[in-house]
């Protein structure tokens, strides 16, 4: 406060927010942000993915029914619609999608200086502390890694686990994985990859993998012959796994999931650490001081302690990455934040003592400078 004045802070619209949205979860990562922009009073462009182009199409039909042209509207199209999009001169724009397509985002909106929020993605660890309950901790990272065939920004990208515990984790995987899924080809709770290539993606990471050592535990339960045109991939385990192998050098996106064994809490540190910061962490334990020396010894846009996913669940919590993984955060009252700005805004009173600060300054000025350097 200024006395005899008042400040405060009025939050202003910033004028019209373009939302960039991805394929995997394309309702959610279209109207979450947009309902955070549109509460702000701004208006809102959607561009959704062109690998969903159904969506996209009853996306455009029922925001067109509920709102004006010029209030909120879906453009749709393919990757060259996409890159005029994002070089609009915007307010601000908000994008979901990998690390690479993010760059360029970023790069396209400088030209205008228009802000942005990057929701990008990344190798998410899962640890577990050798306090943890193994078989619920492979329980609940099966759960989280498998739902949406691991195609989840957020999804556990690989597991640190620690050496002794190996066997006893790739067994508790595997059964909760049945238990889950006893089928897979035509099970519905057990979603197909999003096309062929990212199908032969995955492939071509496990095939990589192992023809550099690693050791291959596909998990079939019904052992039912794969149905390529159905694109349901097997859910995969890999031991063994090495730096040198290009699915330690993604993020992942599918089924399948490293293990990696150390030895101590420092070890599992320092391999976090030695990578680009995650999107996400998770750790299981019941070690109180363990628990704490990860959370403040790594960074990672979010944590989840226990169990997967469920920090972005939590609407009094932001959601967002950090460094490669994204930058900005949204959700609840951060998405208001960031569709608004901020401006200060100062009322001066009536009776004002601002004329004894102009010029001509003389001896009374004195008397006061004198008088302050002798509490200084």
């Amino acid at each position: 406060h200024s006395l005899p004045g008042a400040s405060r802070i009025m939050p202003q619209p910033l004028g019209v927010a373009g939302i960039v949205s991805p394929w995997n979860y394309p309702l959610q990562l279209a109207l979450g942000p947009a309902v955070a922009a549109l509460a702000a009073g701004n208006r809102v462009l959607i561009k959704p993915s062109e690998l969903t182009p159904r969506f996209s199409a009853l996306l455009q039909q029922l925001v067109a029914s509920s709102f004006a042209a010029d209030e909120c509207a879906v453009v749709t199209g393919d990757a060259d619609v996409g890159r005029q999009f994002v070089s609009l001169p915007f307010d601000h724009l908000l994008f979901t999608g990998s690390t690479a397509v993010g760059r360029q985002v970023a790069i396209a909106a400088a030209a205008n200086l228009t802000p942005v929020t990057l929701e990008l993605g990344g190798k998410s660890p899962a640890i577990l502390d050798a306090s943890c309950d193994v078989v619920d901790a492979a329980g609940r990272i099966a759960a989280g890694k498998l739902l949406n065939a691991g195609q989840t920004c957020i999804a556990p990208d690989y597991v640190l686990c620690p050496a002794p515990l190996v066997p006893a984790f790739v067994d508790a995987f595997t059964r909760a994985t049945a238990r889950m899924y006893p089928t897979l080809e035509r099970n519905p709770d057990y979603t197909s990859i999003v096309n062929a290539r990212h199908r032969d993606r995955l492939q071509a990471l496990v095939e990589d993998a192992r023809t550099k050592g690693a050791r291959v535990v596909a998990i079939d339960p019904a052992r039912e012959p794969e149905a390529p045109e159905r694109r349901k991939m097997r859910p995969t385990l890999l031991l063994d796994v090495a730096d040198g192998m290009a699915v330690m050098q993604e993020e992942i996106f599918g089924p399948v999931l490293p293990v990696v064994a150390y030895g101590s809490p420092e070890e599992a540190i320092a391999f976090v650490n030695a990578r680009p910061r995650p999107l996400a962490l998770y750790w299981f334990g019941k070690d109180g001081h363990r628990r704490d020396q990860v959370l403040r010894d790594t960074i990672s846009g979010g944590v989840t302690v226990n169990d997967v996913l469920l920090h972005i669940a939590q609407e009094n919590l932001p959601f967002g990455g950090v460094g490669a993984s994204g930058s900005g955060a949204y959700h609840g009252d951060y998405g208001f934040r960031i569709f608004s700005m901020d401006k200060p805004v100062f009322a001066q009173s009536r009776w004002s003592g601002t004329a004894m600060l102009q010029p001509p300054y003389g001896p009374f000025a004195e008397r006061i400078i004198r008088m302050l350097k002798r509490f200084a």
